[in-house]
């Protein structure tokens, strides 16, 4: 399925819940009103939208939150979701605190990526970053993780004040086959309170510490960062720098509220509620036609770039774990 760009789309990020077991600063800081249960599509409803999906060419799926793994039943949504015919892949962002309890059953139902949340190395810079995590936990189910041989990456959002623990993150890199990627700060909801680095800061003090460090200009998943390559390094340093460096003319993704608002686009407060055709009362596959036609209506509609660089053009103003991150 192509938009009228010509760009092909074949990626949904599907968030499971608003809710999450940290208060990360650029996120959700304070204790958001939480949506409630009956707005939240069932599980049931979410792999209806997703045989839709499927039958328009979307067949790679971001599993995401809030936390995900704070709703019940996420892993056995996971597995439900890997086992339909045509799905190339089911990965899924956590903020790693309940991981090395889900694990197990992640590494059973096959699942093709697990995207790890860390900002800092640092126990009391996280601490104080995610309104009170464990690193230690964080830590070791990273490192459980790499034992399952599960592809790894970390995902660390780029902050003035975490300056200091970009070389420690990218270590990670040394010491396990992961790949390590700086997001730049999205000046979205909470983000915009915060002071973040670009890529080009973050990239000339890697720089120093890897003076081999070079673009391998690989695709590793399913998103657009960036690679970068050195001979001290397991993995890759990667980087998704949306504000400096947009990649809209190859942007490949739709998101899906766990409510059920699909989103062409993170900048704008646009899309297609899906809710009210998945609760239509109708037999299963005049839904699924309905949500095929919804779902083209919203490719169709997805801009050609956004406007993050342009604060006063951003019409989206619900925080990021509203959105699914």
């Amino acid at each position: 399925m192509k938009d009228k760009w010509g760009r092909t789309i074949d990626y949904l990020r599907l968030s499971l819940t608003d809710r999450c077991n940290l208060r990360c600063r650029y996120c959700m800081p304070e204790a958001l009103a939480s949506v409630g249960h009956d707005a939240v599509l069932r599980y049931e409803e979410m792999l209806l939208i997703c045989r839709a999906a499927l039958a328009l060419g979307i067949d790679r799926f971001k599993i995401t939150g809030g936390e995900p793994l704070v709703r019940k039943g996420a892993v056995a949504f996971m597995k439900a979701l890997k086992e339909m015919d045509g799905v190339r892949s089911v990965t899924l962002t956590t903020n790693g605190l309940l991981l090395s309890e889900a694990l197990p059953d992640l590494v059973r139902m096959g699942i093709d990526g697990i995207n790890i949340s860390l900002d800092s190395l640092d126990e009391r810079q996280y601490a104080s970053l995610t309104g009170g995590g464990e690193l230690s936990v964080v830590r070791q189910a990273l490192e459980q993780a790499v034992a399952q041989c599960v592809n790894v990456k970390v995902n660390a959002v780029l902050l003035a004040e975490t300056r200091d623990q970009i070389l420690p993150l990218a270590e990670l890199a040394r010491t396990y086959p992961i790949d390590v990627r700086f997001i730049e700060l999205m000046p979205i909801g909470f983000g915009t309170t915060l002071a973040g680095l670009s890529e080009a800061e973050t990239l000339s003090l890697l720089v120093r510490a890897y003076p081999d460090l070079a673009a391998t200009g690989e695709r590793r998943g399913n998103g657009p960062a960036s690679y970068y390559q050195s001979r001290y390094l397991q993995g890759r340093i990667g980087f998704i720098a949306a504000n400096t460096h947009a990649f809209c003319a190859s942007c490949n993704r739709l998101r899906l509220t766990s409510t059920g608002f699909l989103k062409p686009c993170l900048c704008y407060d646009d899309g297609v509620d899906l809710r009210p055709l998945v609760r239509s009362g109708q037999g299963e596959d005049a839904i699924c036609q309905a949500l095929q036609h919804a779902i083209a209506q919203a490719v169709h509609e997805k801009p050609a770039k956004h406007c993050f660089g342009e604060q006063d053009h951003i019409s989206e103003h619900k925080t990021m774990n509203q959105i699914g991150g």
